[in-house]
């Protein structure tokens, strides 16, 4: 399965009437300032190998990682192989994930997943972007944060904390996720893209919320332009299409 490459967007030149050079040295001061500001930022899910973060990140979708981390502790004693997990019965393992929420489809891409993986790589986990998201049940966001993490490679992982505020920072008005990650490629040097993703999603989390972002005490307010209107996104942007 050819990994879907949507149609690359007309730049966006934004409320600071920026080009790709422009952009890519204002991403790069966001960058160093998260940096500095987060110097401790790492992946909250528990997980000790590939087949076990790629578990966890499935499970997080909706779900705290406090959440997932005291589900997955005692599954990933008792599951050790993508064999184990595909074996497991739809029912019972609705069961056992049941406190992550939206069980039932969970359950499913867990099972779809470790079902590929035994059958078409001998029960690892695949390292290459196309061969992860040719798995059933497993999308770009899933797949970028294993290559991220599990394999130490580069990926763009667009969450919802991604979304936000990379809109906030008019680095883009998007909204499709796919569409936000090819567009930051274009702007940020491909070494730094695991790391940016990771530090976005802990300014999310600790500074810049959906509901009043703390922009008094924001490392990169100078470089915000929402920062002027305590977050909110005033120029305009792409609507998502109504169905």
């Amino acid at each position: 399965m050819a990994v879907r490459k949507p149609k690359q967007p007309r730049w966006w030149r934004g409320p600071l009437d920026e080009g790709e050079e422009e952009r890519r040295s204002r991403a790069l001061k966001i960058l160093r300032a998260l940096r500095k500001t987060y110097p401790d930022a790492h992946v909250p899910l528990k997980y000790g190998n590939p087949l076990e973060l790629m578990v966890a990140t499935i499970l997080s979708a909706q779900c705290t990682d406090a959440k997932v981390n005291e589900v997955t502790r005692p599954l990933f004693k008792k599951y050790r192989s993508a064999a184990d997990w595909a074996a497991v019965p739809q029912k019972k393992l609705e069961e056992e994930i049941h406190a992550t929420g939206f069980f039932h489809n969970k359950a499913k891409a867990i099972r779809a997943a470790t079902e590929e993986l035994v059958e078409k790589h001998d029960g690892r986990v695949p390292d290459t972007l196309e061969e992860l998201t040719a798995l059933r049940g497993i999308g770009r966001k899933t797949a970028n944060v294993i290559l991220a993490h599990a394999f130490d490679k580069q990926g763009i992982i667009v969450d919802t904390h991604f979304i936000r505020i990379s809109r906030r920072l008019a680095l883009t008005n998007e909204f499709d996720p796919v569409k936000i990650e090819f567009v930051t490629m274009r702007f940020l040097p491909e070494k730094h893209w695991s790391e940016f993703s990771l530090l976005i999603t802990w300014h999310g989390r600790f500074i810049c919320p959906a509901r009043k972002p703390s922009c008094s005490k924001c490392p990169v307010s100078d470089l915000c332009p929402a920062s002027e209107s305590d977050g909110e996104v005033t120029w305009r942007v792409k609507s998502p299409r109504k169905n």
